[in-house]
């Protein structure tokens, strides 16, 4: 039995009822469940960014495609997250230190033209397959101390030298010129990376998919592996797919649905919650005060706030995570205090909306692309850096089955290990840590 499955699934379905990004969409009618035999080159398990990303690349290629989506498609964390395409990973410079030392600068060099990829690709899919997801440019990084102002203005100086990515920096009063808020002393712009609405781009993906002749299979979770002769076997309730290869792309919520399909990737990851609010629609005026460039903001807090105006100009604010898969109390009002401290001048919008879903973090917060075996192949531990990088993870995976590159190797490279305390002590373990993390934010 999976340790989160009591409360992580209940807790998961109440936060998704009141979601913005639901209420602004138009799904298309449903795909039916699998039933019966079927046959693939590839079964890719979770119809999500990564898995659908997978999915497309894998269908260009010429690859027969079945995808197996335990519920609808984007209704885990990629139809609910914060819509921030950012360039780089989620653990700073961490992966590119561990590249440095395992192949050198040229690998870490390789490693950040990885993530700007990551980038491009979503660029791409936009517009080969007219994806209307109100994709805008731009990105703010803030600091809200002068010592954390100085560890990010280093981190920025460190990205334009070595990898080429100059900032706009403000400090002191000249931030008001990026971000019209009493809150931070250091502001720095960059326009590589931007912003989306999350579950328009996966249903643009999951059209875009079956556009290729992909089929794909909703509310069909995958349950059991089986190793054959001449391949796999990936078993649902009502049917199976013999195939040559698997990707499983269901991150924290696969060990819920199909507990004996990859136990020993469940160690490895953390499910975190993480929560978001929307405003009523503001002032076009007001958006345009309070951020000029319509970026996507967030700041260097170990728990950290981000926030972005949507298309409809409502403040989409999140933050305040959750390290035991329990919903904090008074979530909604908690959230718009803390939004009302980044912008006083948001103190009279009522909020509309209030939702959030569970992400899945690495001990490292490096992404864990590999194999389990040479027939299944594994994407997880995107660590709040989904958006971008699971488009590159499913041209990494898509590539090494068609016998085209072994980049995923140089994920594999990266040094993984599962999270101290066993199953049932590894989560009030970092929980505890957490909040010490809490405190030396408010301290700092």
């Amino acid at each position: 039995m999976s340790l989160f499955k009591p409360s992580l699934l209940r807790s998961d379905t109440q936060l998704n009822q009141h979601s913005y990004y639901e209420a602004s969409v138009q799904r298309p009618p449903a795909q039916s469940p699998l039933q019966g035999a079927r046959q693939a080159d590839v079964v890719v398990v979770g119809a999500g960014f990564a898995g659908l990303s997978a999915a497309i690349e894998l269908a260009q290629k010429g690859l027969k495609v079945a995808v197996l989506e335990a519920d609808k498609v984007g209704r885990g964390a990629s139809g609910r997250n914060g819509g921030q395409a950012i360039v780089g990973y989620a653990s700073g410079q961490g992966p590119f230190e561990q590249f440095d030392k395992r192949g050198g600068a040229s690998l870490a060099q390789h490693a950040w033209q990885y993530s700007l990829e990551g980038l491009d690709i979503i660029a791409e899919r936009i517009r080969t397959f007219d994806i209307d997801c109100d994709w805008t440019p731009g990105y703010l990084y803030v600091a809200d101390s002068p010592r954390k102002a100085r560890r990010l203005q280093a981190d920025l100086e460190h990205q334009a030298v070595r990898y080429g990515l100059p900032c706009d920096v403000a400090q002191g009063d000249d931030v008001a010129r990026l971000i019209d808020s009493p809150r931070y002393c250091l502001a720095a712009y960059e326009n590589r990376s931007g912003h989306l609405h999350p579950l328009k781009y996966a249903l643009g993906l999951a059209r875009a998919a079956l556009s290729l002749g992909v089929m794909l299979y909703e509310h069909s979770p995958a349950t059991r592996l089986h190793k054959q002769a001449q391949g796999m076997r990936v078993c649902t309730a009502q049917g199976h797919v013999d195939t040559q290869h698997v990707v499983l792309a269901g991150n924290c919520t696969l060990s819920e649905y199909g507990p004996q399909l990859a136990p020993q990737l469940t160690p490895r990851i953390m499910p975190v919650g993480t929560y978001i609010v929307a405003t009523e629609p503001l002032a076009p005026a007001l958006c345009q005060q309070l951020i000029p460039s319509r970026a996507a903001v967030c700041d260097n807090n170990v728990v950290l706030d981000y926030f972005r105006f949507s298309a409809d100009h409502r403040m989409l604010f999140g933050g305040r995570v959750s390290y035991t898969t329990m919903t904090p109390r008074n979530l909604a009002e908690t959230m718009r205090q803390r939004m009302v401290q980044v912008f006083p001048q948001l103190a009279q919008a009522q909020v509309s909306h209030m939702w959030g879903g569970f992400v899945d973090i690495t001990m490292n917060r490096a992404p864990d692309f590999g194999r389990l075996n040479p027939q299944v192949y594994y994407l997880q531990g995107f660590s709040g850096h989904g958006l971008a990088l699971t488009g590159l993870a499913g041209r990494v995976v898509a590539e090494a089955i068609a016998q085209q590159s072994s980049r995923i190797d140089v994920f594999a490279q990266l040094p993984h290990h599962n999270f101290p305390g066993g199953p049932w002590l590894r989560t009030p373990a970092l929980a505890l840590g957490m909040a010490w993390h809490r405190l030396l934010d408010r301290l700092a």
